[in-house]
């Protein structure tokens, strides 16, 4: 069976790596397999579903993904929102360099940017919603992630994390509800909720306005 592609992505991508690498020796291998369709996760549809309930409402109109990676929530979230504001933001060049790639091939309405969560001095409530998928997990200062991410956020930041132990030696915590609770309670949020995935955590955290 012919494997099928999100194709306005793939082609933007396509478009955007001839221009940016075209000629060069040093050029990364092309990534076409990122954008297969395949089922989304299940931790993916939760946040999906929410965006649903919110985005027609006109509470999401700029959205920031910290750490994109290799798109696992980007690529679903630009399929399904084309007209959404996303600055995604990574620290590691080749995950941004890629997503460069999409944006000078014709995805207009995202903007990539490598730069750390903890310390982006970005304006305060500069987007409606905050996103960290598998992110809180990998770095060390979890409150200096927590802090920022609700500064930058008028409405939401919304949060998935592992919910039991793994073998990824780059997991370096591992949260409760009750944490993820006080962490974002205290930093300014005034109300919480959890959804319930197999062996995740998907918190929506709202924040005071």
């Amino acid at each position: 069976m012919e494997q099928q592609y999100m194709t306005t992505l793939l082609e933007a991508y396509k478009r955007g790596y001839e221009k940016r690498y075209k000629g060069k020796e040093d050029a990364p291998e092309m990534k076409e397999h990122y954008f297969k369709v395949k089922d989304d996760l299940p931790r993916v549809q939760v946040v999906l579903g929410f965006l649903w309930g919110i985005v027609p409402a006109g509470q999401c109109q700029t959205l920031l993904d910290v750490g994109s990676g290799r798109g696992v929530f980007l690529f679903p979230l630009l399929r399904d929102f084309p007209d959404l504001e996303v600055t995604s933001l990574d620290i590691l060049p080749h995950r941004v360099e890629l997503l460069q790639c999409l944006q000078d091939g014709g995805i207009a309405n995202l903007h990539p940017l490598q730069a750390d969560i903890c310390t982006w001095d970005a304006p305060a409530k500069s987007f409606d919603v905050v996103t960290m998928l598998e992110v809180m997990e990998h770095i060390p200062d979890t409150e200096a992630v927590v802090r920022n991410a609700i500064r930058l956020a008028r409405n939401y930041v919304i949060v998935s994390v592992p919910s039991k132990p793994d073998d990824n030696p780059e997991h370096i915590h591992l949260f409760t509800n009750e944490d993820l609770t006080e962490l974002f309670m205290k930093n300014g949020c005034r109300k919480v909720k959890f959804m319930s995935v197999t062996d995740h955590r998907v918190m929506v955290a709202h924040v005071k306005r």
